[in-house]
């Protein structure tokens, strides 16, 4: 079974299922087909996480995100006048993780090449794909700034005018690309494709050295982190990811939320409070290079935590930002489970795109890094801003797979990756149920544009109108948020006892799960 955010790729990880590849062959297929489907979202010049867990029960993760430029410190922004790292153009841009990402998802565990994996692809960016809805929106919500690129205008805004559903978008430098990255994945850190890179930024004035390209591509598969919640074990990708998010609001919740009506103040209220301690948590001591993740998920940080939950009102301040971002999962006949997930950060990640070779490249230096003097996420050569993406897998005590999942979202990720688990867990929501649940989100998190707004709940209108004015005779600030509204677009796959599979895609967008005789 494959689960993702649009037909087409869902199409791709079918196929390859139904040709005897495994879940690790149709999760490469279906990324690359996602990078056409949805180009605002991802694409070769972002990152990109995985778990993977094997037949016999082991779980492993790959991690691709980069370094921001060698020139990259602190004084180097400041010197420019600037109080925070720009969201969009050269100086937006972290060395991309995704190619290193794949290719290491590759070797660990595929069985057909990626020229095979990657030529369908290829083809749709050839020929051209159809726009959908989608990417008409994501067009005009950065209309300006790809105008202003000529690579993305020359796709997205031919003639100056947004396209319009069914027009055709052919990428032939994408299309030179993908089947070069095929036959040569390192070549985007330390051939001529990775030189051209470095150049543009460099001629934009980014202060790479090329030196932080070649360091980000060398990805080596690493152990899950691992914690418990309704007596199963969650596995999430480790550092610079926040998955330590989702396990410590998972040990703040555990025993409490599952003892509450699904979706009531209570639980609600609950799994806010346990959000907002962990952005907090975040911003005050979390880099991608310490020991604080680890310092959080201490015993003692957590029974602290549980205390003060137990005991206060709704914690203040911190701000959630929209992702742009997707995600898919796939289970093969053996059980073999691959949670995936890619980002370019924000639409269209810098708006900066690679002449001659179709390549749009990430802002997360810019989302992900701070310019506060001293804080382990300040912006420093050789330190990996810290990331919004994040995947899981659920397993029982002996290893067994149950759920395997994700939802892009930005901050959201951690909160609703969290509310997908207890409605999972606690409550036996299939995975449709799931998915399609109202969702809630604490505002704000800890995206380095929107630190210090005013905190809020946002919640969708689908919550009872009783709960919400529960919630804020508790003390929180709700904003009804539309139907739906709340964005991301989970995905899961979930194994019942008699090896049945189920899948759900979340409605908020239009991806589908497909399952394979």
């Amino acid at each position: 079974m494959v689960s993702s955010s649009h037909p087409l790729a869902g199409q791709a990880g079918a196929r390859v299922l139904a040709d005897g590849g495994n879940a690790v062959d149709a999760a490469l297929a279906m990324a690359a087909t996602t990078w056409l489907t949805l180009p605002g979202q991802c694409g070769l010049g972002g990152d990109a996480f995985a778990v993977v867990r094997e037949p016999d029960g082991t779980v492993w993760t790959v991690g691709g995100s980069g370094y921001g430029p060698d020139g990259g410190t602190p004084d180097f922004y400041r010197d420019r006048g600037l109080a925070a790292i720009p969201l969009d153009g050269a100086l937006a841009v972290a060395v991309p993780g995704a190619p290193a990402a794949l290719a290491a998802l590759h070797r660990r565990g595929a069985t057909r090449s990626l020229a095979e994996l990657w030529e369908p692809a290829a083809r749709l960016a050839e020929h051209g794909l159809p726009c959908s809805a989608k990417t008409r929106d994501d067009v005009r919500s950065a209309l300006d700034a790809v105008r202003s690129d000529p690579g993305l205008a020359s796709v997205y805004v031919d003639g100056g005018l947004v396209p319009l559903v069914g027009d055709r978008l052919p990428q032939p430098d994408l299309a030179r690309t993908i089947r070069e990255l095929a036959h040569d994945p390192a070549s985007f850190y330390t051939g001529s494709l990775a030189e051209r890179c470095v150049a543009a930024l460099r001629d934009a004035g980014a202060p790479f050295s090329g030196d932080e390209w070649v360091a980000t591509g060398t990805v080596t598969p690493e152990q899950a982190l691992s914690g418990r919640y309704a007596g199963a074990v969650i596995h999430q990708t480790p550092l610079p990811t926040p998955g330590w998010m989702v396990l410590h609001q998972a040990a703040l919740c555990d025993g409490v939320v599952g003892s509450s009506p699904l979706l009531s103040a209570a639980a609600i209220d609950r799994m806010a409070r346990a959000a907002r301690t962990a952005f907090e948590d975040r911003l005050r001591w979390c880099g991608a290079d310490n020991d604080g993740a680890a310092r959080i998920l201490d015993p003692g940080h957590i029974r602290a935590g549980r205390d003060r939950l137990s005991a206060t009102a709704p914690a203040g301040a911190f701000t959630v930002a929209g992702g742009d971002t997707t995600s898919l999962v796939t289970v093969d006949r053996d059980g073999r489970a691959v949670s995936f997930i890619h980002s370019l950060a924000f639409t269209f990640g810098a708006k900066f795109t690679v002449p001659g070779t179709g390549i749009v490249l990430n802002n997360r230096l810019g989302r992900g890094a701070y310019l506060i003097d001293g804080h382990p996420n300040e912006v420093r050569p050789r330190r990996k801003p810290l990331h919004t993406l994040n995947a899981w897998i659920v397993t029982d005590a002996a290893g067994a797979l149950l759920h395997v999942g994700n939802t892009p979202g930005g901050d959201g990720q951690v909160q609703w990756n969290m509310q997908l688990l207890s409605h999972l867990l606690d409550h036996g929501l299939d995975p449709q149920e799931a998915v399609s649940a109202p969702r809630f989100t604490v505002f704000p998190g800890s995206d380095a544009n929107v630190l210090g707004n005013p905190a809020e709940l946002r919640i969708e209108a689908d919550v009872p109108p009783e709960v919400r004015t529960a919630l804020s005779e508790m003390g929180h600030d709700v904003r009804t948020l539309e139907p739906l509204g709340a964005e991301g677009s989970a995905q899961i796959i979930s194994l019942d006892p008699r090896g049945v599979l189920s899948g759900g895609s979340d409605p908020r967008q239009e991806g589908v799960a497909l399952g394979v005789e």
